[in-house]
């Protein structure tokens, strides 16, 4: 029907005038909003008052998520919340658990770091350096483990539109003790995710609104660097601020890529083809910065900043059923 409608509305837009114009591209956006599916999500509010709410992961039936701003790795068991790590040369922000059990932390301070832990918050090494000796200068945004052992890790670089383009991505091979260069100039590198098959490594670039991906290597190196998504083109956003964009993200066990949007309110749905097929509008707050999945995928949990203007950016853990 939307498409019958816009192309009635094209037709007499000569002797109408411009102001059709707009009404079909207003109704070619609500048709395809349609067509991908947009509802308000049925949110349960799991943990509040949460200074800074990133990197949330379902272990075991356990939640883990940090808070960037109170500098600590929280875990919520049932609704008993618990402080395992606090450390506040951090500024804790994705989470990632190794093949070994353990935990990958990224900091996000300046300089960052990366600190493995046990799933009790202990610390079993860190690393504050590449395996050029070059400081994680910019801080380390995200994480994600390979099925293989090895790992990908984000360096976002100086945020604001104006700092310079030189985020980064590092990888630790399997077997390992440090992290190599594989990536570079990224606009605010953050999110960062890997398809169920191992073969296509996404990167999501905040300032320039865009996910990136590259093919990888047998070796891990990465290749075929190439735009994926344009978040501007897929949805339609209140705002036009310069730090609308992606955030983190997690991929399901068919290849959806869920990513949260800054500033947007909002987790995409967007299929491996980059298509836009359903949107959750988070009323919680006007930050969306993470998600992840229960065990049976059945439900997501969503980290966000209630007031992306708050300077301790105060938010809340909330479950929504995965579409």
């Amino acid at each position: 029907m939307g498409f019958w409608l816009a192309r009635k509305i094209q037709y007499n837009y000569v002797a109408a005038g411009g102001m059709l114009m707009k009404l079909l591209r207003m109704i070619s956006f609500v048709s395809l909003m349609l067509g991908a599916g947009v509802c308000l999500a049925d949110e349960t509010v799991i943990a509040t008052d949460i200074l800074g709410p990133e990197g949330p992961l379902v272990i075991e039936g356990k939640l883990y998520f940090v808070a960037w701003e109170g500098y600590q790795l929280i875990r919520m068991d049932g609704d008993k919340k618990t402080v395992i790590n606090s450390d506040k040369k951090c500024s804790q922000n994705g989470l990632a658990l190794t093949q070994k059990n353990t935990l990958l932390l990224a900091c996000d301070s300046e300089p960052g770091a990366i600190i493995e832990t046990d799933l009790n918050g202990q610390e079993i090494r860190r690393w504050e350096q590449d395996a050029d000796g070059h400081p994680m200068a910019g801080g380390v945004n995200d994480i994600v483990v390979t099925k293989n052992g090895g790992a990908y890790a984000t360096l976002t670089g100086p945020g604001g539109p104006q700092a310079p383009v030189v985020g980064k991505i590092l990888y630790l091979a399997p077997g390992s003790s440090q992290w190599t260069l594989v990536a570079d100039y990224l606009n605010h590198a953050n999110g960062v995710a890997i398809s169920p098959d191992q073969k296509t490594l996404y990167v999501t670039e905040t300032f320039g609104n865009t996910i990136k991906k590259f093919n990888i290597s047998d070796n891990g190196s990465l290749t075929d660097r190439a735009n994926f998504a344009f978040l501007n083109l897929l949805t339609n956003d209140a705002t036009k601020s310069i730090a609308l964009g992606p955030d983190s993200m997690k991929i399901d066990r068919t290849g959806n890529i869920y990513v949260a949007q800054w500033k947007g309110s909002k987790i995409l749905k967007i299929s491996p083809e980059g298509v836009l097929l359903h949107q959750f509008d988070i009323a919680s707050g006007d930050g969306t910065t993470n998600v992840a999945f229960d065990a049976d995928e059945k439900y997501m949990y969503v980290t966000v900043v209630k007031d992306t203007t708050d300077p301790k950016y105060t938010g809340s853990v909330v479950r929504i059923p995965k579409i």
